[in-house]
């Protein structure tokens, strides 16, 4: 196989959020950068999120906000390059942006404005997309990367191919795969960012709800968190499903809070007082959705009037209202995850540089660490922050 006679002084596997900031910040520092991408663009994932409109940080970025098995390692780079310092680069380019709840913040126009603007900062990076990777290794202090297009070599190789969801998009486990060719521990993956989904006995209780919304609070453990929550045909979906996705593993229970902010039992007990001739439902209909009122009062048995409903019943409609316990029988899995949780062990790289300590010179970046961050553009200011820490020292 023949190799490139062009010279290059790092090599980045991977054209999306990491990859393209990390090419940016290397070729500033007057580094000849090569990135290749098997996809026949660039940015693939950036280009459809947040609805196309790319959800491209958060204002309230905090460590806190991310998964990890250390979950300090991600101080670091989010200090360094923080999301005031994309928004910074955001607004060079012109670019207009507007801010959604929970400090979101999306293009008012189009996520091809951020795809430009990274590939405007790599201006001078060789970027090669449509390259398939067929074999890599390292002789000596040199990398090389056989591919379906030639032979290329360098000093330093960063992976940044992210992790496996989103399987149309072509996304694989390459990165994990690499990373286990250098004998480099990986953290077990886990879709994350995904719709929860249950046994068919529980399917055929909520049958009729699909498409039912609300504000809700759902725990797992010591973490809750409070968004919106979406009945599905499948099971339970919503930004709030979402969030806890991340930390749930097969066989937990979660407790879903569908009137957060309200004591069920003393508002039905005070109904009970006041309006006794009227049924539950009716009442709870002023504070549910309809159709969940209605199947909540039947799940309890709670079908009489008020006054013909004993507290204790009233209770058990309370609890399930304040504190529905479930037990999900899996998720919709890769097929629609956001994320992966899981990926390369930190304890295997540097927070300053993202190297590999067992083997000079090798890198990893975004989505394909053990670092996940919450929904919200999160896990865009971790790509940004670690590309940009690396892309100081390649």
């Amino acid at each position: 196989m023949s190799t490139t006679n062009s010279p290059v002084d790092a090599i980045i596997i991977g054209a999306g959020a990491a990859g393209l900031m990390c090419a940016g910040e290397a070729v500033k520092r007057g580094r000849r950068v090569l990135v290749l991408d098997h996809a026949k663009d660039v940015g693939q994932k950036i280009r459809i999120s947040g609805g196309g409109r790319c959800n491209f940080t958060n204002l309230h970025v905090t460590p806190a906000n991310y998964l990890s098995e250390n979950p300090r390692f991600c101080t670091s780079a989010l200090k360094r390059y923080t999301q005031y310092d994309f928004i910074s680069l955001v607004s060079e380019y012109d670019i207009a942006w507007h801010e959604r709840d929970h400090g979101q913040l999306f293009c008012d126009d189009s996520a091809q404005q951020i795809i430009d603007m990274l590939v405007n900062e790599a201006k001078g990076a060789d970027i090669r997309t449509s390259t398939k990777i067929e074999r890599l290794y390292k002789d000596g202090d040199t990398f090389t990367v056989e591919t379906d297009r030639g032979a290329f070599t360098a000093p330093a190789l960063v992976i940044a191919t992210g992790g496996p969801s989103i399987p149309k998009m072509g996304s694989s486990h390459f990165g994990y795969q690499v990373a286990k060719q250098f004998g480099l521990n990986v953290v077990e993956p886990h879709p994350g960012l995904v719709p929860l989904t249950f046994e068919v006995d529980v399917l055929e209780k909520l049958d009729g709800l699909s498409g039912v919304s609300l504000p809700a609070q759902v725990k797992l453990g010591k973490v809750s968190f409070s968004e919106a929550l979406l009945f599905t045909h499948r099971g339970l979906s919503g930004p709030v499903i979402l969030q806890i996705s991340s930390y749930w593993k097969n066989g937990d229970t979660i407790t879903v809070n569908l009137l957060p902010g309200t004591d069920v039992f003393e508002f039905l007990k005070d109904a009970k007082a006041n309006q006794s001739k009227k049924e539950p439902r009716i009442v709870l209909a002023a504070l549910l959705p309809k159709s969940l009122a209605n199947r909540m009062c039947e799940w309890t048995g709670c079908t009489h009037k008020l006054a013909e409903t004993s507290n204790k019943k009233l209770r058990l409609l309370a609890d399930y209202i304040n504190a529905w316990r479930i037990t999900p029988n899996g998720s919709e899995g890769l097929r629609t995850a956001e994320v992966m949780t899981g990926g390369v062990d930190t304890k295997e790289l540097s927070s300053k540089t993202m190297e590999a300590a067992k083997v000079p010179g090798l890198y990893f970046i975004g989505e394909c660490v053990d670092v996940t961050g919450h929904l919200g553009g999160f896990n865009f200011q971790w790509a940004w922050a670690s590309g940009w820490a690396c892309g100081q020292y390649i």
